[in-house]
């Protein structure tokens, strides 16, 4: 981490007059600059699962029902009201009046597309759990839908207020997604004015937002997001002016910007957990793995503690299990620890009989992390040859068994229970590189009953073989420091969702 110090101390220098006066004619214009460094791989929500994505789909399109992320109430958004007929049946009120950025008006028929469309396997949406419990949508009258879950789901309201976004009918049926990438068209408080993809896109004010919404008409006329993957292009730019807001800043570079007067530094903990998977599976491309032993000792050979004081920085947390602890159904309770032992670590790699072990390690962001982990690994003798790809090329080596390790995140769509995290990585999905089928049946069963209590323990004896049997490295939830001008008032909220509609200049 030293190194990085006096080059970011020579940027801020250089940056000289830049950093005195800020871009005020893009304030008087209306407009706010952001930065990411992930470009998604489709706009359309449902085939994408970048944050950055996740971020425009919660500006531009909306959902039946909206939690508010400050009390986490439930309130009607495209829906205004709704009813649980069965254990498997809910029948909803929808809301009229609303128009999408086409001019499309909308009605049950868009929403009995949409879930029927997203429901099908072959339509190969990205995230299968955000969408496979969704069994069939029909429409009652043109203002009332029915939807009926494959299987009991609790957590059905939940994800109908988050990823499940409603498209236009008329629209998605006649461009799919991938013209619904090429043009974006939803029902939210932005819309899609350019869309360059890899580079850049443009949201504008939908100033025909419904006035019921439980988000707000958006206050700033503009909002241009640019991809730049480069972190120090990024924080070059947020110190010259040349843009407004960008998140996910290193710990140490956040430390820095502190002290520059035009700009703030706000930082929280979020709902992302931090991960390595480690492939166990029969025909892994790393055999050694397949050992329990070696899985341990990785986990050993990690400070995990000292990360999280030291490079992760404040609201951070080191966890236990592989799932974010205000999740419902998330615990570690009875679970294996593995505290930092370097020398344990070398102990069960040489009780294993593994010699020169060297691994790829696949990573997409937050790198100098990815590194103090090669750092670790290397003091116990496992060498690691670093692949940083962007999160689509990482999830096709995953999902093609060509994966040894991995360090990623995860945020669950901001989705606050354990069936959008867990699942993901050990349900038998495509992402899952151990394929342990007692933890894949515990996790179903906690999915799909009716009783908390049931959900409960069967979340736990799943989470509890996962950490038993060190199929995965839990390492810490990941705070996000933000750096914005100092004239932008925004909050920073747990569920990681930037929401540019509530956003004003000073």
């Amino acid at each position: 981490m030293a190194a990085t110090r006096p080059t970011w101390i020579s940027v801020i220098a250089a940056a000289g007059l830049a950093i005195a006066t800020p871009a005020l004619a893009q304030k008087s214009a209306g407009a706010i600059r952001f930065a990411y460094d992930q470009a998604p791989e489709n706009v359309d929500p449902f085939f994408n699962n970048v944050r950055i994505g996740v971020i425009i789909g919660a500006n531009v399109w909306d959902t039946l029902i909206y939690r508010d992320p400050n009390t986490n109430e439930y309130k009607g958004q495209l829906a205004t009201s709704w009813k649980q007929i069965d254990d498997k049946t809910i029948e909803f009120e929808l809301r009229q009046g609303v128009k999408f950025h086409n001019g499309e008006e909308f009605d049950a028929d868009d929403v009995v597309y949409t879930l029927n469309f997203v429901s099908k396997p072959e339509n190969k949406v990205v995230t299968q759990g955000n969408v496979n419990w969704i069994g069939a949508a029909e429409k009652l009258d043109k203002y009332k839908v029915r939807l009926t879950t494959k299987e009991v789901f609790p957590a059905a309201i939940e994800y109908l207020a988050g990823p499940v976004v409603i498209h236009p009918n008329e629209y998605y049926e006649k461009v799919g997604p991938k013209g619904q990438n090429e043009k974006p068209v939803g029902s939210g408080p932005y819309k899609v004015s350019n869309y360059v993809p890899g580079k850049s896109i443009t949201l504008e004010a939908n100033k025909d937002y419904f006035k019921d919404s439980p988000k707000s008409q958006a206050k700033v006329g503009k909002v241009e997001i640019r991809f730049i993957p480069d972190r120090q292009t990024q924080m070059a730019e947020a110190l010259s002016g040349g843009v407004d807001m960008i998140m996910h800043v290193p710990k140490d570079q956040a430390d820095q910007l502190k002290t520059v007067p035009t700009l703030q530094v706000v930082s929280g903990e979020t709902m992302r957990i931090v991960f390595m998977q480690l492939n166990a599976l029969e025909n892994s491309p790393a055999p050694a793995l397949r050992d329990e032993r070696v899985r341990k000792a990785i986990i050993h050979a990690i400070d995990r503690e000292s990360m999280v004081k030291n490079i992760v920085g404040d609201g951070s947390r080191v966890l236990n299990t592989i799932c974010f602890p205000s999740q419902f159904g998330c615990t570690d309770e009875g679970a294996a620890r593995y505290p930092y032992d370097p020398a344990k670590a070398r102990a069960l790699l040489a009780e294993a009989g593994v010699k020169d072990l060297t691994l790829d390690i696949l990573a997409y962001r937050e790198r100098n992390q990815t590194e103090a982990l090669i750092g670790y690994l290397q003091q116990v003798g496992i060498k690691t040859n670093l692949r940083f790809l962007q999160y689509a090329a990482m999830r096709e080596q995953i999902s093609t068994n060509k994966a040894m390790l991995t360090h990623q995140t995860w945020g669950s769509f901001s989705v606050n229970d354990v069936s959008a995290s867990t699942p993901n990585y050990f349900a038998f999905r495509t992402e899952d590189i151990t394929r342990d089928a007692a933890v894949r049946d515990l996790l179903v069963k906690g999915n799909n009953s009716v009783a908390p209590d049931v959900r409960k323990e069967a979340y736990k004896g799943a989470l509890k073989i996962i950490a038993d049997k060190a199929y995965a490295v839990p390492l810490y939830s990941l705070p996000v420091y933000y750096v914005a001008d100092k004239n932008l008032n925004f909050k920073a909220y747990p569920d990681e969702l930037v929401r540019f509609w509530e956003m004003t200049w000073k």
